[in-house]
């Protein structure tokens, strides 16, 4: 049975407030989107020469993966790994355009109703092959990797980076506790990648502990970001409550990662952030393209 109200509702600042759901609706930028198959999975994906962009330059390409069980809810993935409104106007326009690829692991329920088939290192090499296989059929080539994931798909990010260090570019993991030692963050730094780090500091799901015992290593590195807010929000400045059977708003920062960390009257949720998401991910690409 779900619960009536989050445990931690006494703990709120006094005069604010909770709000329930996103902040943005959900498949208002589907038809963008187009799918396809590659090493045994489906993969949506969005290509900004579609959308007003010229095909021949190489766009960095934005690789989401979603969180454990969000494979069995069709195209409303799209939204759930947090990619979808990066398909919008005003994202491409801060990015200067930007190819989205959403790879789906083969989720499938068990008798007794749970999820497996999700995210595990059996899919490092097929979805190394998938990716491959998109930059291949749909693009003209891509320029600068992101590597985002969400819950499960946050640990898998690193599980990725792991096994191909040099493969990607930043790694944007949200929701996870699953950090690498130091012996991968050493070769991460050595091959120039950067880290953006998210999590609340009140997550239902992951350790906080576990990531503060990590926080040293990854601040260390030369190009890091981390962000661990103490309250979740929605776009409203609304304190997010998201309860399916056991309160998880706090365990949803990929909804405000969506909401590109700005809240709805302009200013943003961090304020080492002026511009959100996109203006800390259009840094990013002129500093490499600087540094060339």
């Amino acid at each position: 049975m779900a619960n009536s109200k989050a445990s931690w509702i006494d703990q709120i600042p006094e005069g604010d407030f909770i709000t329930p759901e996103p902040s943005y609706e959900v498949g208002k930028y589907f038809d963008r989107f187009k799918s396809d198959e590659a090493a045994g999975m489906k993969y949506y994906f969005f290509d900004p020469s579609e959308h007003g962009y010229p095909k021949e330059k190489n766009y960095p390409l934005l690789i989401f993966l979603h969180g454990a069980t969000n494979a069995l809810v069709g195209e409303t993935c799209i939204n759930y790994t947090g990619a979808e409104y990066y398909a919008s106007d005003k994202y491409q326009e801060d990015l200067g355009g930007a190819y989205i690829l959403i790879p789906i692991a083969n989720e499938y329920k068990l008798e007794d109703g749970r999820c497996a088939g999700f995210w595990d290192e059996t899919y490092v090499d097929p979805v190394m092959k998938l990716i491959d296989a998109f930059i291949e059929k749909h693009t003209e080539g891509v320029g600068v990797k992101f590597l985002l994931g969400n819950s499960a798909g946050a640990r898998f990010t690193f599980t990725l980076a792991t096994s191909f260090p040099d493969k990607f570019d930043v790694l944007v993991p949200v929701g996870t506790d699953a950090i690498p030692d130091d012996d991968v963050m050493d070769e991460l730094e050595k091959n120039g990648v950067t880290l953006f780090f998210a999590d609340g500091l009140r997550d239902e799901i992951v350790s906080h502990e576990k990531i503060e015992a990590r926080r040293p290593r990854m601040e260390r590195m030369k190009n890091s970001f981390i962000y661990t807010p103490e309250w979740v929000r929605n776009a409203d400045k609304g304190i997010a409550s998201i309860n399916f059977g056991f309160e998880m708003g706090q365990h949803c920062l990929m909804n405000g990662v969506q909401s590109n960390l700005m809240f709805l009257d302009g200013t943003p949720m961090d304020p080492r952030l002026p511009n959100g998401m996109t203006g800390w991910m259009a840094e990013e690409l002129k500093r490499r393209e600087s540094n060339k």
